[in-house]
């Protein structure tokens, strides 16, 4: 049988061995070290803005600490994008709080502006103003910044930009990870780049990243003792994984303009395929990093086709595809929160499949799912 053609695995690049061997000749085994605090600095460097970042064990963590900082505890609610991973959701109820869900638009597949500001009016009625909005970058693709800032301003309710999805996006040339009140990075095995697992908390506020830092290596106060004032986590990037993050950051735009290569492939071989959309920026003020390249099929596609057909397919010559996020309101675990808007998200899982986008595919792999959808279509 051929070799597995994975959705979105590992790319090494070349020089994250030698940061590797720096902490193991320097005896930096630890979560703190030099390859946590340069990775720290060069993040912040490729992403402007004058942010701060927190090196953190995984893009989880950070959206758990962020929810921390920004006061969210037992009781309170936070607006949550419905149409993204349970990682995005699952920190909510980490702090006793309740995820309200909101519907995505279809332009970028993200969190709708119309019904987040409808939530946030019908949840202030109620009498339970939200503490947070939780925006998600799906898939690399840039939320509508603009309009959740101005409904985040309007309402003083603060937002966390999910970018676990979309290092290296842009929009209006500003980097995805600088937009929100406190942004969150994922490098898991199966991002664009990765320390193995990790992540890292981005803010402009110093005094946030500070108090990221403080929880994350167990909330030791400033005493010659342990002493503890506040309840902390053990969060923080170890020295290790943070070597392999700064050897992969050396080569993250030329992962981007891999995986957005990838991306072109899917749009090549669909061209002229009247029963497949291959989802892509609406306007040049969006730049995604295509972390997956995504399609839909039509609702009444020609020959029927449908996703899992399509799916079992490629499973059929060894091929990962997956079908897109299932929204949060339709999970089970989440079944008695509250939703707001239309069918959008449940449109997109219905219809929708992530395609095999890693950056280290190969011609051969590309001929190879070229002629499983041919023999589809």
């Amino acid at each position: 049988m051929n070799s597995k053609i994975w959705l979105s695995s590992p790319h090494m690049g070349g020089k994250e061995q030698e940061f590797v061997n720096e902490a193991f000749e320097q005896n930096w085994i630890a979560p703190l070290g030099p390859n946590v605090n340069n990775f720290e600095t060069e993040i912040a460097a490729y992403l402007g803005e004058d942010v701060h970042v927190a090196a953190l064990s995984s893009g989880t963590a950070a959206l758990h600490l962020a929810l921390i900082i920004l006061g969210v505890s037992q009781g309170d609610e936070v607006l949550c994008q419905s149409m993204t991973f349970s990682a995005s959701a699952n920190p909510i109820i980490y702090q006793g709080a309740t995820p309200v869900f909101v519907d995505s638009e279809s332009e970028t597949w993200n969190i709708c502006p119309i019904h987040l500001e409808n939530a946030i009016k019908d949840r202030i009625a109620k009498g339970k103003k939200p503490k947070a909005i939780v925006a998600v970058h799906l898939y690399g693709m840039p939320y509508k910044a603009e309009a959740i800032k101005e409904i985040s301003q309007k309402y003083d309710i603060p937002v966390v930009e999910d970018s676990a999805e979309a290092f290296g996006s842009t929009y209006k040339g500003q980097k995805c990870g600088t937009f929100g009140d406190i942004a969150i990075l994922s490098f898991n095995g199966n991002k664009i780049i990765t320390t193995s697992g990790g992540g890292a908390l981005v803010t402009k506020n110093k005094q946030y990243r500070d108090k990221a830092i403080f929880l994350s290596t167990q909330a030791r106060d400033a005493a010659p003792h342990y002493q503890h004032s506040e309840i902390g986590y053990n969060y923080r990037m170890s020295n290790v994984c943070a070597g392999i993050g700064r050897g992969q950051l050396q080569v993250l735009n030329q992962r981007v303009t891999q995986r957005r290569a990838m991306h072109n492939f899917y749009k090549e071989i669909f061209e002229n395929n009247k029963e497949v959309t291959v989802f892509s920026e609406s306007d040049a003020t969006r730049f995604s990093n295509h972390w997956l390249s995504a399609i839909t099929l039509k609702k009444e596609g020609t020959k029927n086709l449908d996703k899992e057909m399509l799916r079992v397919a490629f499973e059929a010559a060894n091929i990962e595809c997956r079908p897109l996020w299932k929204p949060m309101h339709m999970q089970p675990v989440f079944a008695d929160a509250p939703y707001y808007g239309s069918s959008v998200a449940e449109d997109l899982f219905d219809r929708g499949l992530c395609m095999p986008s890693g950056s280290n595919l190969t011609d051969i792999d590309r001929s190879r799912i070229a002629e499983v959808i041919k023999e589809q279509f």
